[in-house]
Parts: C-alpha cells; sequence; structure tokens
C-alpha cells in the first residue's frame, strides 16, 4: 500500500514507524547488539530515538552514524531538565527547574541575562551531542505538596512564574534551531499519584484548568513551542478517557480551541497509566497524536497499526496528515549550527544557578551562623543510598542515621534530608515514621536546623526547627552552597519558588 506525501512515495509501513520515537541506551551503543538493533529500526523508517545514559563521544559519533543513513532526519530526544550532563556522561549538570526559579530574580536584568545564557549553554550541548528534540520545559504547575513525579521538575506552584521561566526556554531552544517540547499536557503538577505507576484522576473544574494548569501551555503555544507532550492523565473536566487517548483533549482541545499546530506525542507508553487499555498505540494515533515516545516493542506497535488502517479503525489520511507534519518538522535540522562548547563556562553558569537557589524558609535569630563552638551533631534521613554518598557529612565531626540510636547534644542539631523525584518511586518525600523519629528529635534540641535536600514540601513537618533551609537536591554543589550559607561565607539569595506550610 503506498501513500505519496508530495514527493518520494512511501509504504505505509514505512510511514508508520516515521510516527514512532523508540528507546536508545546510550551505555549500549558499543555493543554491536545494540548497534544492529538500532540500524534495523533506521532501516525501517523509524522516526528517531529518545535516548538515556552513555558517553558524550560514543553518543555523539553514534548518533552522527545513524542521521548519515536515514533517508528521513532522525528525531533525537532525551528528557534534559537539568541539561544534557542528566543523561550524558562528560556533559554538564544544571539544577532542576526549581532551583531555576528560586535562583532568578525576574526583575533583576543580570539575572535574566545568566538565565538565557545557561539555556543557551544547555541549547548548545544538546547540538553538539546530537540532540534536536529537547524534552524541555515542564509546564506542570506543581500545587499539590505530595507530588511524586514532578515536585521539583516544575518551576513554581504560580502559573504566571511557569509560563514566564517556560516562555525564555521555549524561545532560546527554537532560536537555537532545536524542538522545544512542553510537558505534561493537561497538566501533571495537581496530583499525588506518578503516572508511571498509576493513571492520576485530576479532579478540576474546567474554569481551574483554564486559570492554573493550561495558562502556561497557552503561553507556549504564542511562543512557537514545536512539540507538546500529553501527560498519560485522566481529566473528567475535559474527558472521561485519559487525555494521551482522547480526540477530545487532542483534537478537540488542543488542536481546535488551543489552536495548536505543532507535533503532539504522547509520553512514554512504557508506563503503567494505560496498562489495563488494549490498543493504546492505535488509540491514541486515533486521537491525533503524531508521535508515540517510547512503546515497549516499536515492531509490534507497527504491526497493530497497520491492522487498525486495514480495518479502517484508522484512516490512512489521519496517517498522512501525522506523517506530513513530521515531515515538515524535520526539515529545519539541516540549518542546526554545532558549537564548540566551553564546559568551564558551563560549570560556572550551573554553580552560579545553584548557589543562589538555597533559600531560607524560617530564620530565627540567634542561630545563624554556625561556628565550630556549637557542637553541631548532624542527623542524616530520607534516602539513604543519596545521604551515604554525600559530601555534606564531610564538614561534621558527630554524624548520625535517622535510622540509628540518637543522643542529642546540648549543642546544635542539623537534621539533612534526602529526596529525589523519580519515576516508579511513588513519592518524593519521607515517610511518616521518619516525621515522627525526626519531629522528636527537634523537640529535644537546643536548636535545630532542618535543610531539605530534594523537595521543599519536606519542610513542613518541621514547623518547630529554628531554621528551615531548602536546597532542591543533592548535588555536591549544592551542599557545598549550603555550607557556606550556614557558616555565614555566602548569603542566602533563594526566593521561594513554591509556598509551603509552616
Amino acid at each position: 500500500m503506498l501513500i505519496r506525501s508530495g514527493g518520494p512515495v512511501y509504504p505505509l509501513e514505512n510511514k508508520l514507524y516515521q510516527l514512532i520515537i523508540a528507546r536508545l541506551d546510550g551505555e549500549e551503543v558499543p555493543s554491536m547488539s545494540c548497534r544492529q538493533r538500532i540500524l534495523g529500526l533506521v532501516e525501517k523508517g523509524i522516526g528517531g530515538f529518545i535516548i538515556f545514559g552513555g558517553k558524550r563521544n560514543e553518543v555523539g559519533h553514534f548518533i552522527s552514524d545513524i542521521q548519515s543513513i536515514s533517508e528521513i532526519p532522525l528525531f533525537i530526544a532525551s528528557d534534559v531538565e537539568h541539561g544534557v550532563g542528566q543523561q550524558i556522561d562528560g556533559c554538564t549538570l544544571f539544577p532542576c527547574q526549581m532551583a531555576v526559579t528560586a535562583s532568578i530574580d525576574r526583575n533583576n536584568a543580570e539575572h535574566i541575562a545568566i538565565l538565557h545564557n545557561a539555556i543557551e549553554a544547555i541549547a548548545h550541548e544538546v547540538q553538539y551531542t546530537g540532540i534536536n528534540m529537547p524534552l524541555i520545559p515542564v509546564l506542570d504547575v506543581n500545587r499539590n505538596s505530595d507530588n511524586p513525579i514532578i515536585c521539583t521538575r516544575a518551576f513554581s506552584d504560580d502559573p504566571e512564574v511557569v509560563a514566564w521561566f517556560g516562555s525564555k526556554y521555549i524561545r532560546t531552544l527554537e532560536a537555537a534551531g532545536l524542538m522545544s517540547c512542553a510537558k505534561h499536557f493537561p497538566g501533571h503538577g495537581d496530583t499525588s499519584a506518578d503516572s508511571h505507576i498509576s493513571l492520576p484522576v485530576i479532579n478540576k473544574s474546567f474554569r481551574e484548568l483554564m486559570d492554573t494548569d493550561i495558562m502556561p501551555f497557552r503561553k507556549a503555544i504564542s511562543d512557537g513551542v514545536s512539540c507538546i507532550m500529553l501527560g498519560h492523565l485522566n481529566v473528567p473536566a475535559l474527558d472521561d478517557a485519559p487525555s494521551s487517548l482522547s480526540e477530545k483533549v487532542i483534537r478537540g482541545f488542543l488542536r481546535e480551541e488551543l489552536g495548536f499546530d505543532g507535533l503532539v506525542l504522547t509520553d512514554a507508553l512504557n508506563m503503567q497509566a494505560l496498562k489495563d487499555i488494549d490498543k493504546v498505540p492505535s488509540k491514541s494515533i486515533r486521537a491525533g497524536a503524531d508521535i508515540l515516545l517510547h512503546p515497549i516493542d516499536p515492531d509490534a506497535a507497527v504491526k497493530e497499526l497497520i491492522a487498525s488502517v486495514e480495518s479502517g479503525e484508522i484512516a490512512e489520511e489521519e496517517i498522512d496528515v501525522s506523517f506530513n507534519r513530521i515531515v515538515r518538522a524535520k526539515g529545519r535540522f539541516g540549518n542546526v549550527r554545532r558549537y564548540e562548547i566551553d564546559y568551564r563556562e558551563h560549570e560556572r553558569l550551573s554553580a552560579w544557578l545553584t548557589d543562589g537557589s538555597i533559600t531560607l524558609y524560617r530564620n530565627t535569630g540567634g542561630v545563624l551562623p554556625v561556628s565550630e563552638k556549637d557542637r553541631v551533631t548532624l542527623v542524616l534521613s530520607g534516602d539513604e543510598k543519596l545521604y551515604k554518598a554525600s559530601s555534606f557529612r564531610n564538614y561534621f565531626d558527630n554524624i548520625l542515621s535517622v535510622t540509628g540510636t540518637i543522643e542529642v547534644r546540648d549543642g546544635l542539631l542539623i537534621i539533612a534530608v534526602f529526596t529525589s523525584v523519580a519515576a516508579w518511586k511513588g513519592s518524593s518525600g519521607i515517610g511518616e515514621e521518619e516525621q515522627n523519629c525526626i519531629q522528636k528529635l527537634i523537640a529535644q534540641a537546643h536548636k535545630s536546623i532542618v535543610v531539605s535536600f530534594g523537595s521543599p514540601y519536606v519542610l513542613r513537618h518541621f514547623r518547630e526547627a529554628d531554621i528551615l533551609i531548602a536546597a532542591y537536591e543533592a548535588t555536591d554543589q549544592a551542599q557545598r552552597a549550603v555550607i557556606r550559607c550556614l557558616k555565614g561565607e555566602a548569603p542566602f539569595k533563594g526566593r521561594p519558588p513554591v509556598r509551603v506550610e509552616i
């Protein structure tokens, strides 16, 4: 079966492969079996790949190789919310989006210039590695303090702030010739469920959605965002069906009402939110999605789509529309310029943002700065893997774990809580038992400081502490920055990006 698309004639199977972005594990690039599998997908006409992990030069060279043999340019996507260093060894790790918001004064021209330089640095590393579809920015408005999967990935709990920062990312990435991708439409910020594990339900009125969750996406569309990623979300005010499978959400709301004419791609199809639904690839394409991201088996997805076309469940004309939209979008890739990368300067930009993000949420007088005479007891809590590898422990002599036996001294108690936001984890905070233990320690202490290396919402459980500090993540740079602030060697510069009930 042949379909003409203003030029070459492509078999239906090839065109359907164009609608898929498959997984590519960068660590496996040196493996011949991995290379053969990827090359096989390229020969079938795969639309592109989403990169996870790998070394900078190995990944870059392999991407160049597969691009050179692909008849139609490949989408090379990657989740680089923290910069390319989040995925690829040898690239720069930038702070999370919430830390960026904490560090930037939107009324300060110097800060705005530094933000632009940081986004441009990410764009240049993206291009140098061969990525052309960075899956950023996250435009979810984090309104749920127990959100297990968005949390610090969001810029803020304020839609206007999210829209402002999102606009800076979109405009800078698009100006560099890249395809920015706003996610996770229609908004994953107000849920306590992780869509990697189950289908979240967003019970909001249509008005509430428009005023909060949808607002940053409307701004993104006006800013010329190339792609919008659909979240696997149940939003009854829009449709009873999951958003990524809903014609009302995709064709009716996103396309017609909001006027978006760019690429619509699903969130990863290996997630468990849709596990109880059959024929997800077909239902998503029929609903109006252009691209299926990360199906477990790309070949099986194409076979299913072929059967759906042949049965009349999906019209060939619908495939044509998405295929042509994809080919048009890829037409811009030939103009992308590769820059020589000053990694030292990029590290400096990253450090500036991190140093400026450390936020003092509560400051009781007479506790700071911390000095040697304070007889500090440091208690480590939260994610054991993170705190056991922590450099924070190097600055103190009396170090205990919250799971051990703790005797509170007369001096200063510092509790460092390490948390992270990760897929399949199910929580961005700490459990009730650990919260209770920390609360008892605070009650016994003469003076106490709680530092959250991760979710700032953790601080709401420890209202009795004298000092509450948010660092937003557990990087070495963030830990060094906190130490300098504690000692009075640097000021706390961070502005609260979200409201924490303390």
